[in-house]
């Protein structure tokens, strides 16, 4: 049983954030609970934001992940609109923008920031699609009918120029590399998954770089090398993001594309954990590092890494998992789950319709599985990936799924 004295702060309050607390409470901690978030909001479903957020009709309401009541009822004492400065190891004192708050153990869960374009900065209509107050700029300019600009063919970026085609307006995303998507899915895949833009209308300028913008008061276009200048009310600039860790600088913990943490999420500071966007953490189900920018991850690790903060020594647990992200583009959904490698196959459908399964293969284990309007799929792979099963396997399960299908039909 914990003495009341002890007291757990974690900072960000978003998913990752937000389950820490919940499961360090739920673990049977007696002690403080301080929850601490720069944005003033009470934390919300950020996927959201760049789907059914920006759909036509009357705005809907923000998914919460739980009430401010909820929260309280919990015993966690949440301070929203305060900013982490520094971290103090040697006495366990985070410091922000409006005081000091000690602890006994603490949770990192800052997430990542948006890289932004220094030409563009303090231009009204250029936005990086990250936050609530973002997504409603995105939100009203779409309801305006702007005309839109995507800079960066990733997966937010996509989803945004979806969700203008959805309306009927003007969208063109210009992205720097020849194929969109390369590091994230592979060239051929990343160049199927482009066909999609063009079978809905949206315009694809690959190999194409921003040199700046054109307005003073709002962005009225966008300029690419070689003087070529393209119309725009809206630019969302989805060209990737950074962990958030400036404010860690000169605290000790060990920074390398993020927190590093060991499979526990564990930081080099035996009290101090972190979870979600910011945690390059060992998983072991794979025997490498990783940071990973997705919803389930957040959420699972949050919960790990609150329990494990609180936990006694030698009482922490390992925390393992699949990767896996969805990504909703003009009414068809694309799900990955585990590492995704160059040695892959089509195991269902074909890659120039709107329905495939792709298998992948890291020597003789199965590795990943990327599907396109495969959600009958894809859970299925996961698990296998999560049991470790042969690639071998993973062929024969889909050979005798195609053939129930064949023969249901």
């Amino acid at each position: 049983m914990t003495r009341a004295s002890e007291r757990l702060v974690i900072v960000g309050a978003s998913l990752a954030g937000l389950r820490a607390a919940e499961a360090a409470r739920a673990s049977g901690f007696s002690g403080e609970i301080v929850l601490i978030g720069e944005e003033k909001e009470t934390p919300y479903d950020r996927p959201f934001l760049s789907k059914e957020f920006l759909e036509e009709g009357e705005a809907p309401e923000p998914v919460r992940i739980a009430s401010t009541e909820a929260i309280a009822e919990q015993g966690i004492r949440m301070m929203l609109g305060e900013r982490a400065t520094a971290l103090d190891a040697g006495n366990r004192t985070v410091v922000t923008d409006q005081g000091e708050h000690r602890y006994d153990s603490a949770v990192i869960a800052t997430g990542s920031g948006p890289i932004r374009l220094p030409a563009a900065e303090g231009l009204p209509g250029v936005v990086a699609l990250r936050t609530l107050e973002d997504a409603r700029t995105v939100r009203d300019a779409l309801d305006a009918e702007a005309r839109v600009v995507v800079i960066g063919g990733g997966f937010i970026g996509a989803e945004v120029a979806s969700g203008a085609r959805r309306r009927g307006l003007d969208a063109t995303i210009i992205e720097a590399a020849d194929v969109p998507l390369v590091r994230a899915v592979g060239a051929e895949i990343g160049g199927v998954l482009a066909e999609l833009h063009g079978r809905h209308g949206t315009e694809l300028r690959c190999g194409a770089g921003v040199t700046g913008f054109v307005g003073d008061e709002q962005v009225e276009a966008v300029e690419l090398a070689g003087g070529e200048r393209i119309a725009a009310d809206l630019v969302v600039v989805g060209i990737g993001t950074r962990p958030a860790v400036g404010w860690l600088e000169g605290s000790g913990i060990e920074i390398e594309n993020g927190v590093v943490c060991d499979a526990t999420l564990s930081t080099s500071d035996p009290h101090v954990y972190a979870a979600g966007d910011v945690a390059n953490w060992w998983n072991g189900l794979f025997g490498r590092t990783m940071r990973i920018e997705h919803f389930t991850a957040a959420a699972e690790q949050g919960a790990r890494a609150g329990r494990n903060a609180v936990a006694g020594r030698g009482s922490q647990q390992v925390y393992e998992t699949v990767p896996y992200f969805w990504s909703d583009w003009y009414g068809s959904r694309i799900q990955s789950a585990g590492v995704i490698t160059t040695d892959f196959e089509v195991v269902s459908g074909d890659l120039r319709s709107d329905h495939f399964v792709v298998v992948y293969r890291d020597g003789e284990r199965l590795s990943g599985v990327l599907t396109l309007n495969g959600q009958r799929h894809i859970m299925k792979y996961r698990r296998m990936i999560a049991d470790r099963a042969s690639y071998e396997q993973a062929l024969d399960f889909a050979a005798s799924r195609n053939r129930r299908v064949v023969m249901g039909a």
